[in-house]
Order: C-alpha cells, then structure tokens, then sequence
C-alpha cells in the first residue's frame, strides 16, 4: 500500500457508534465541522483504528480471535471499511432524494469490478489507517487480498470499461446508478490441461459477500408469457400460462474519490414467486413441484451462457429482458416518488444502454408509458427517444444481436406489438425520405426477413434512443459510414464518439504505487483527479534523475508481479527480460496468433543462428476463449505447447520463455500491467471499437507495438507515432483487399513465414498430437486469412525489430515510456464521463451535504 500526504482517516466513537471519518482537513476546528456535516454531534477522538476490526472479527463469527483463518481476517477488515463509508452512502442518496438531481442510469450486462477492498481504501484514503491495523495485529496483507475473489460480474472490456465508468461518475459527483446481473457463477474459471483450455465453474458467492447488502423490500415483479416445466432435466417453456420472476436487488457501493459520494450498483437475483406446487409434492413430484424456483433462479445463476445452442440463446434472451425489466421497474419507481408528471421523465432521467444487449429498455419504456402512464403513441415515442442513449461497442457483425421474432411471440407478446408499430413508423418514414429505395427499406428494418425472422437490436436500440455513440474515432466513423450507414444518414444528429476511457485511481494509483509516487514527486497530486496534469511530464521525460526513478518504478513493478507469479504457481520469471504482453480475450480478430508467428519466427531464428545476441524476452499471454470457440481454443493450444518446447529447449532457454496465465482477471492485470515494458495491439485494423488494456499499459509506460486500429490510433497522436512502434494494413487497406488478397503469396515468398507454418504444420510442435493444428492451417491457407495475419507477419517482424533495438538504449526507452504517460491523459473514464454527462445526458454534479 503506497503512502500519500492527501490526508487520512481517523476513528471517531460516539456513544452510539464506532466509525472513521475523513481527516484531510489538518485543523481541529476543520474536522469538527466535517463531522458535525456527517450528523455525529460531538465526538472524542478516543479508542485505535483496530476497534471495527476487532469488533467484526469476533462478533461476526462469534469466534474465539485466535481460531479465525484468513477469509475471516478478510471479511472482519472490508465490513469495517464499509462501516467507514455506509454512512456517506446513506447520505448519498438522501442528498439525490432531496435535491431532485437528474440521475443517470447505467444499463449493462456486465459490470467487471474486480476485487473491492484495496480499491475502496485507496478512493476512501485509508491507506495509512489500514496499514496500521495491518502492523499491529501482524496481519499478512497480501493474504487478506487473495481472500477476496474477483466478482464473476463480467467478461471482459465491456464489463471493465462499466467498473470504470460507475467509479468516474462518483468520483466526479454526478447522480448515477448502475444496473446489472447478480451472476452467481460469473463465466467460468479456466484451467489449462494438456495445453487445452477446460472451463470449470467460477462460485464467487460461495462465501459471503461483506460488500453487499441485500434490499428484499425493494423487489421487482417481471411478468412473462409463459411458464416453465422441469422435463427430463431441462426446462421446457409452456405457452397460454403466464408466469411471473421476482427481481431481487443486491446494491454494492461505488466509492468516489475522496469518500465524498458513494453511488450503487444494483444487481438483480431472480427469485420465484412465493409459489409451491402442494398437489406435485404431494404425489411425490418433488422435483416437479420446484420446477419454478428452479427456473427462476437459474436465470442470473451464470454470465453468458453457451450461446452456441438454441437454449443458450433462449436463457440469454430471458436474462436481458429480465435486466431491463427490474431496472426500468426499479428507476420509474425512483422517478415517480418525487416527479407526478410524466412528461419530465427526460428532465429527471437519463438512460444508458451499454451494447445491444439491455435493447428491450426500448419497448419497455414505451410499453410502460402507453400501458402504465395511459400516454398517446407521440408522447410515449418523444418521452423515451429523450430518455435513453445507445452504446455500440462493436463492427462485429455476430455482436450485433439479433433475436428470433418467435420468441417475442411466445414471451413477450406485448413488446413485439410496439416493436412492429415502431417499425411501421419507420418504414413510412423511409418510404417518404427515400421513395424507391426498397433496399434501404431492407436494410433499416427492425425485422430481418429470411428462413427464420429476426428483430435487429442494434437498430432497434438506435431508432429507439436520441443518441448513438462509438467508443474510438475510427470506430465511430465505420460505425456511420459501414456498420448502419443507412441509419445515419436518416438520423446524422444522434451520432457522435466517446473515446474510451480508464480510471486512474485502480490503474496507476492503486495498481503501481511506485510509479504514482515518482509521477507526484514530479508534477504534484492533481493528476489522480484530472489525468490531462500527466501532460506536465512531457518537457521532463528528458530529465536524467525522471528517468532512472521511472526504471527504478518499473524494476520494482515486476519484482512485484514475479513475488506474487513465484507464490502463487512456483515458478520463475527473469525480472531482465523483456515483458512482452498480450492480455485480451482469445479471438481471432486479436489476433494472437500472429503473436504466436512472430515467437515461432523468433525461435526458428535462435535455432538457426545459437550465437545470435538477442534481449532475453518473456511472452506473456492471458485471456479466455468462449466456450464453443473451439478454433480460438486451438490457438489457445498452440500458445502453450510453444512454451512448453520453448522451455525444454536448450538453445533458446534463458532468452526466450512463453508464458500464458490462466484464469485471466481484473486483479492480475493489476499486477501484470504495471510490470509490462511492451503492449501488443495488433488486432487487424477496423475490427477492434476502442481497446482499454491499450490505455492501462500506456498510462503504467509500457510501449506500444500495435496496428491502426481502436483508440490506439488516438493514443499515438497524443504520445506522438515516433513514441509507438505501429505497422500493418490500415482499416482502409483491409477493406480494399478483401478481393483479391491471397494469403498463399506470402507462403510462396516469404521465407520466414514459410518457415513457421511448417513448423507449426509439421507438427513439430505437436510431436504427440498430430494434426492438431490443422484447422490454423485450415484457417490461413484454405479459407483466405480472413483476420489477414500474413498479410501483417512481416511488418510486425520490422516493428518488432525497431523496439529490441530501442530496448538496447535504456535512457532513450525510458525517454519515450514517459512521454508514453505524458500522452495518456485523455484517456481517463473521467474524461469520457464528462463528454457522456455534458454532450448527452445534460446531467450535473450533485455534490453530498
């Protein structure tokens, strides 16, 4: 835990309480009056920091102290903190109630925050408090970290960039909530055997939660149109008997900055009705007569479930309906206790819908203004236009969702209805723009016609929202001009970019304490809460005593990863190699591949010429590929078998090593990111929307090898191209050559391409599974490279090339990695927020008093 002069927090008891309170202030006269401001009255500033410890640590588990494990350590310790700021929180939303702010409403299938405790003590600065607890009750703290599980609330970059978006809204002050899922099991936990990738269940509730509290008075009911039947072990829909879900609110706070504003994220458990079947049980169908609550609380029991079969895709369906449904249930309810008018529902309520997937908020709104509010077509369509705003987060055209029209008909009929006449308003409305243009008709329809009718939600999500955005300017502009190229021109003004972005506090503050310090040695404190500060660093990147103290921090950064990699697995890594990442998850579009090529390519090279003089090098890789991505998974294989005869080759060991981390998480990219000294970002140009791990290494002053595409495009024009180490096709070049590129002319001419396929395709490193890797043959040569590896192979070598020799001159490195930092400052969440707050949701900061 790093130490910093922002103040601390000091133990207050009352007659009534025990708690901590703020301390920045450094008066006496100052901290009264901050903590008349909480409500406490007057105070003696008795007792130690330990009491709340002790107090949970015993009475909690009604344990004798010297008997309680780790886990219990854990739990005694985050309840005590969140003692520190439930009352913030309490006061946080008595504020909103009583102010009447606009509030923002964050929809999202994904909420990846990681692990709470070291986060909440950095933004509530606790540090030097939970250090003192920490010494005098000689507590291992990395042990009490470990304790906590990373919340199974997320995938990926989406579920990240949410985390990171709740804590800018509330470190920034404004009146926001988030909404999502209340996983049981997250996605699934990944274990490598035999180099092949084996998904087990990720049970991150198994004990309980102390950040989370449980709001059964505030439940939900969501109707459906149907009802469910345990049958031979699965669950069969019947149609003609409605049935209903309860939606359960969990909320976990979200600590700003400072302590100052604690907003929620709520996270809805499905729950059965208080229905029992008697007569089933009674006959000795006692599975049968739980048939409901079984159905019911499966729904939220896994984060994205195989969609690979039809059952799949039918639970994923209910799940995001289910969302939508409990939270615009839930932020009417909100809306109504202080509001009598509908019509200032857009004055009073901003809704967000991260990707396609909370696209129902459409039809529900407008089903909850027609059928609940008794409003007219008009007025329901303006009030909910205004209201919600769309995310797209991809060109993928498999991620822009599409659900089959036969299952609105069987579970929400209702909605379907409203989906048509919206898109029979459309239609005309096309018709009259473009008249003989039936392919725009087509195009722009909600309703995909074909063998199986389908509802588009992508467009569904922008017709239905007053406003569509990317999350990068080349994503944005493909987005408008590709991707729904007929939708823009009817609604250009709706469109506009929001350049992702991350938050400071996890990513550089609380994640590399080292390099934070040095960072506010030399331009002060002020860049935790406004990133652009880090610019001040451009005209001292040359500074000799700068430099040697950023070598220093990133020395000590992988000290701390290879401490935390040697507990946890045994082995080893050279702290002066190069560390060469590639954290995302496995896709072909990410391209790891390529990166395996380049390794296979630099192997073949040591094999050839043993005497060579080469940098030693570690290859790090980590990410999940999705369960029925089984080509994915083969390159997944390919990345571990290369390591394995990688390590039990003579020739190369000690200068090359592959390592591929399983069970990739939030918390080891907090360990890993720091540590980095080069990030890859190679996925083929126009394919990726934004990138955040790109920014996270940026800001920790990793180097940049990558190609044109995402926001590290954005990232070079701040750091400047001379700073990055960029090659490949541009996003226009790709989407030039689809007719004519053959990847076998560079099988054919290159010969070090050549040579790493017939590695690879020899089985050479596959000397026990034969043939294995025939689908990457399958994929590069027969079916045309469709992500265009080859076509980038030899660039990346060059790019490649130019960053060892740069490695070679340490001052110059370290020159350009802190005018790297220097350059991240836009891409804090913070940044992002305030373009989303001031350019969309015209919302404001409601400050707590």
């Amino acid at each position: 835990m790093g130490r910093r002069d922002e103040g601390a927090y000091t133990l207050v008891e009352t007659q009534t309480e025990s708690r901590l309170v703020s301390a920045r202030p450094t008066g006496s006269n100052e901290l009264s009056k901050l903590i008349e401001q909480y409500g406490c009255g007057p105070v003696q500033f008795t007792g130690t920091n330990d009491a709340l410890y002790e107090r949970h640590l015993v009475f909690d588990n009604v344990m004798d102290a010297a008997t309680i494990g780790a886990r219990e350590r854990f739990e005694a310790i985050a309840r005590s903190v969140r003692d520190v700021l439930s009352q913030r929180w309490i006061r946080t939303e008595e504020t909103y109630d009583r102010k009447d702010p606009k509030r923002v409403y964050y929809l999202s299938m994904e909420f990846l925050i990681g692990r709470s405790l070291a986060n909440n003590v950095t933004n509530l600065l606790l540090d030097d408090n939970i250090k003192e607890v920490v010494q005098e009750k000689k507590l291992d703290w990395y042990e009490l970290l470990e304790q906590e599980p990373d919340a199974g609330l997320g995938n990926g970059g989406l579920g990240r960039l949410a985390a990171c978006f709740l804590d800018s809204m509330a470190t920034m002050e404004i009146p926001a909530m988030g909404y999502g899922l209340r996983y049981q099991y997250g996605m699934f936990k990944q274990t490598i055997q035999d180099g092949w990738q084996h998904e087990v269940p990720d049970n991150w509730l198994r004990r309980p939660d102390p950040w989370e509290v449980s709001r059964q008075n505030e439940t939900v009911e969501v109707p459906l149109n149907c009802s469910f039947k345990l049958s031979g072990g699965s669950l069969r829909a019947i149609l003609g008997q409605p049935s209903s879900l309860i939606g359960v609110p969990f909320d976990r706070p979200v600590v700003g900055y400072g302590g100052k504003t604690i907003n929620t994220l709520r996270l809805w458990e499905a729950a059965a009705s208080d229905y029992f079947n008697f007569q089933e049980f009674s006959s000795g169908d006692f599975v049968g007569a739980l048939a409901e609550t079984l159905q019911a609380e499966s729904l939220t029991r896994v984060l994205y479930p195989d969609d690979h079969t039809a059952k799949g895709q039918g639970l994923r369906f209910v799940q995001e309906y289910f969302l939508v449904a409990s939270s615009l249930a839930d932020l009417v309810r909100r809306f109504r206790k202080t509001n009598t008018d509908w019509r200032t529902l857009p004055d009073k309520v901003a809704i967000q819908l991260n990707d396609t997937h909370p696209t129902m908020a459409v039809p529900e709104l407008m089903r909850i203004l027609l059928d609940e509010a008794h409003l007219g077509w008009d007025d329901a369509w303006d009030l909910t236009q205004r209201t919600l705003a769309y995310t797209n987060h991809t060109l993928l055209p498999e991620a822009l969702e599409k659900w089959p029209v036969i299952w609105f008909e069987r579970m929400l009929p209702r909605h379907l209805e409203i989906i048509y006449e919206i898109n029979r308003r459309l239609i005309d409305d096309v018709r009259r723009r473009f008249p003989k243009d039936e392919g725009r008709v087509q195009r722009v329809s909600l309703v995909e016609e074909g063998a199986e009718r389908k509802i588009r939600m992508a467009n569904l999500a922008i017709v239905g929202s007053h406003s569509t955005n990317g999350v990068a300017a080349i994503h944005s502009q493909l987005l408008r001009t590709m991707t729904v190229k007929d939708l823009a021109e009817m609604f250009p003004q709706r469109f506009s970019n929001k350049t992702n972005g991350v938050t400071p506090r996890r990513w550089l503050l609380m994640s590399n304490p080292t390099l934070s310090q040095t960072i506010t040695e030399a331009i002060g404190e002020g860049w935790v809460t406004d990133l652009s500060q880090l610019k001040k660093l451009k005209p001292l990147a040359g500074d000799q005593a700068l430099r040697q103290a950023f070598l220093k921090a990133k020395r000590q950064a992988k000290l701390h990863f290879i401490d935390w990699f040697t507990r946890t697995t045994g082995g080893k890594v050279d702290p002066d190699s190069i560390f060469d990442c590639q954290i995302k998850r496995i896709h072909e579009y990410k391209r790891q591949l390529l990166n395996a090529l380049r390794i296979v390519v630099f192997y073949d090279r040591l094999r050839k010429n043993p005497n060579s003089e080469v940098t030693p090098r570690t290859f790090f890789f980590a990410g999940k590929a999705a369960p029925a991505y089984q080509l994915a998974k083969v390159i997944l294989k390919l990345i571990n078998n290369l390591a394995g005869i990688i390590d039990e080759d003579p020739i190369v060991r000690g200068r090359l090593k592959v390592l591929f981390l399983p069970d990739y998480c939030v918390s080891m990219a907090e360990r890993l990111i720091p540590a980095a000294d080069v990030s890859n970002q190679i996925s083929t140009a126009g394919y990726e929307a934004s990138g955040t791990s790109n920014m996270k290494f940026m800001m920790n002053g990793a180097l940049t090898i990558g190609t044109r595409d995402g926001a590290t495009i954005e990232m070079a024009e701040e750091a400047g191209e001379e700073n990055f180490f960029l090659f490949g096709l541009t996003a226009e070049q790709v989407a030039n050559s689809r007719g004519w590129y053959k990847p076998q002319w560079h099988y054919d001419n290159d010969p070090e391409t050549r040579g790493a396929l017939d590695m690879i395709f020899s089985d050479y490193f596959s000397r026990n599974e034969p043939g294995i890797f025939a689908p990457l043959r399958d994929a590069l040569l027969t079916r045309g490279d469709y992500y265009m590896h080859l076509a980038d192979l030899k660039s990346y070598l060059e790019a490649d090339q130019r960053l060892c020799d740069l490695y070679a001159d340490s001052a110059e490195w370290s020159r350009k990695a802190i005018l790297n930092v220097a350059g991240s400052g836009k891409f804090s969440s913070d940044r992002t927020i305030a373009e989303y707050a001031s350019e969309i949701w015209n919302a404001t900061a409601c400050p707590v008093s």
